[in-house]
């Protein structure tokens, strides 16, 4: 277990590091033209890649809702539940931190929102509670529905970290503007810890929608997909 702990504090780490520093740390200069689909890429190339390096050793979550649902879904121990989300959220505080150290190094660098998720007014667009509670949930379903069927053994070897990687892309691409996009509540928890706005008073939003999202995908999976694989 200590070491399925450290590849999911480390792949964490890395997803919040490399996915919101792209945000925090290119918005600092806007003539890079990143941008907001750059930022989806980001994320999604975060998970794709750390899915490659240490997704054999814990199987590659490095997000609370993603072991929920697999555990849901059948696919994961629920005794190990709890100690990986520990190691999720502190491999997200860390990676916080860590970004927090680099921008600080620019002068006149303010945390802002620092990539934190919210709505109303933390959102983006200023959506409302239920908007962002309703994309949340759908999105954080849909990814549990393509994490179970590409990892399925009716699907081709070697390429779940691609399609799981291209979906949290497709995911940040539709719902930056409305929550800045959790879907995962470790990444929301370690940066809402440094931003300068109420992004953690807001944060029980982005652990209960995309846990619940994450539930309703493995168990729409698993009822209404899996007759399917055992043909």
């Amino acid at each position: 277990m200590r070491h399925k702990m450290a590849a999911e504090a480390v792949g964490t780490f890395w997803l919040v590091f490399g996915g919101c520093g792209s945000a925090i740390l290119a918005a600092a200069f806007p003539a890079l033209g990143i941008g907001f689909a750059g930022v989806s890429l980001a994320f999604g190339l975060t998970v794709l890649t750390m899915a490659y390096a240490v997704g054999g050793i814990s199987g590659g979550h490095f997000n609370p809702a993603v072991s929920l649902g697999l555990a849901v879904a059948g696919r994961f121990e629920w005794r190990d539940l709890l100690p990986y989300w520990i190691a999720q959220v502190f491999g997200a505080v860390m990676a916080a931190a860590a970004l927090y150290a680099v921008a600080t190094g620019k002068p006149g660098f303010v945390p802002g929102g620092f990539a934190s998720n919210g709505y109303g007014a933390l959102s983006p667009g200023h959506y409302s509670l239920f908007a962002c509670a309703l994309i949340e949930v759908i999105l954080t379903a849909g990814f549990l529905i393509v994490i179970l069927g590409s990892t399925s053994r009716l699907a081709p070897d070697g390429f779940a970290p691609i399609a799981i990687g291209l979906a949290l892309t497709l995911i940040h691409l539709v719902s930056i503007p409305v929550t800045n996009t959790s879907v995962n509540p470790a990444r929301s928890t370690g940066v809402a810890l440094v931003a300068q706005t109420d992004a953690l008073g807001q944060l029980w939003l982005f652990w209960l929608a995309p846990l619940a999202g994450a539930a309703l995908g493995a168990l729409i999976w698993r009822h209404l997909l899996t007759s399917y694989e055992a043909e």
